[in-house]
């Protein structure tokens, strides 16, 4: 039988206990190919490149 509550927890206590659950920023880098800025460890979305090679082809927008 699992560990049971005696009595309920207070929306303050509540509120407390889930103060660090809080949205954070992204962290970004900087591709070493075209400079833009990118998540990292993830193929850059402006030049197609990942650890120094092209890993998808990227279509120019202006051609569009």
């Amino acid at each position: 039988m699992p560990a049971v509550p005696k009595k309920k927890r207070s929306k303050g206590r509540q509120g407390k206990n889930s103060a660090h659950f809080h949205i954070t920023a992204p962290s970004l880098s900087e591709c070493p190919q075209c400079r833009s800025v990118k998540l990292p460890h993830r193929v850059c979305r402006a030049c197609g490149y990942y650890n120094g090679r092209e890993v998808i082809e990227v279509e120019d927008e202006a051609a569009e």
